[in-house]
């Protein structure tokens, strides 16, 4: 049979290339994830924040008490329980959307590199996960680097909503907030307390994934039908994990929150501890605790749930257009 193909035509079939989704927009897709799961729980959650930056900087045993009375009996209770919430969105939104986007890549980076056969996102896998499974202490230390470095570019969010959801200030808008601290303390102002919220960070973020990981492996291997109840298992993980890690890291949370009210005043965290232990006693160290760890309960098992539920999905839908593309 006479061969029509061209001189300079390919002796072989080349098959056209298969469709995937791009790298870029996998990153893409887990900022945007992680920035509505961080704006759902800051925004839901916003009164419990307020209230706990109000205890913390007050030492009187009924703070909590006095502080919501005051709040309720004001003209426009609702407004002030929600005070800071832009601050607040912000960072957490822009925050979670950081720290879940880097959380990922580090993951993955380190599973890949390692050629770990546990690097399933759970796609079609009977997983409540849509992450990369790691070992205890990768997943300590990817949680930690990802959550200061997310805190470090968030910092100057983090000390307006803290000034501005304290009663220490009367700032009328964030602008006038900024303004004002530049003004008088420099941009460092805007950094007050980095290291405390590092120091508070960095184990919190590489304990919490520690904690998160293992309760879902525990509570998954308990229950029949993973994929069912994968929102389940991960909201309860998250609450409970949340839980563990506040109780453990509150003192450096409290040392923070006076850093960023007075920096003039606390200077750094050992005279901190010093000052807020010898005018206010240990238990200035432990302000703010029972509010924290609800919150922090509530609003990591809401981030993670959404989170995890959307990459999930999407993890789903790009593997079968990619089995789709190659038919």
């Amino acid at each position: 049979m006479a061969n029509n193909a061209s001189p300079g035509a390919s002796a072989t079939y080349a098959p056209p290339p298969v469709k995937t989704v791009s790298k870029s927009s996998k990153t893409t897709f887990h900022f945007g994830a992680g920035l509505l799961s961080g704006l759902t729980s800051s925004i839901l959650l916003q009164p419990a924040d307020l209230l706990k930056t109000r205890v913390q900087q007050s030492a009187h045993p009924s703070s909590l008490l006095s502080t919501v009375k005051t709040i309720l009996s004001s003209p426009n209770p609702v407004r002030n329980l929600w005070r800071g919430t832009l601050p607040s969105a912000l960072r957490t939104g822009f925050g979670s959307a950081l720290y879940f986007t880097s959380l990922n890549a580090l993951r993955t980076s380190l599973a890949s590199a390692a050629l770990n056969p546990n690097l399933n996102k759970g796609a079609g896998g009977g997983s409540s996960s849509a992450l990369p499974k790691l070992s205890h202490t990768a997943n300590l230390t990817t949680g930690a680097a990802a959550r200061v470095a997310a805190g470090f570019v968030m910092m100057p969010v983090t000390v307006l909503k803290v000034r501005y959801e304290s009663d220490y200030y009367a700032y009328r808008s964030l602008y006038s907030a900024g303004r004002d601290i530049v003004r008088t303390e420099g941009v460092r102002g805007l950094f007050s307390g980095f290291g405390a919220t590092a120091a508070r960070d960095a184990p919190y973020a590489g304990l919490y994934v520690l904690f998160y990981e293992q309760l879902k492996r525990n509570l998954a291997a308990t229950t029949s039908d993973t994929s069912s109840s994968s929102s389940s298992i991960n909201f309860i993980s998250g609450g409970l994990a949340a839980g563990l890690a506040t109780a453990i890291t509150n003192p450096f949370d409290a040392v923070k929150t006076r850093l960023q009210l007075m920096p003039a005043k606390y200077g750094n965290m050992l005279r901190a501890v010093r000052l807020m232990v010898r005018e206010d006693g240990v238990r200035s160290l432990f302000g703010g605790l029972g509010l924290r760890i609800g919150r922090k309960a509530l609003s990591s098992a809401l981030a993670w749930t959404v989170y995890e539920e959307l990459i999930l999905r999407a993890e789903t839908k790009w593997a079968k257009d990619e089995a789709e593309a190659r038919l």
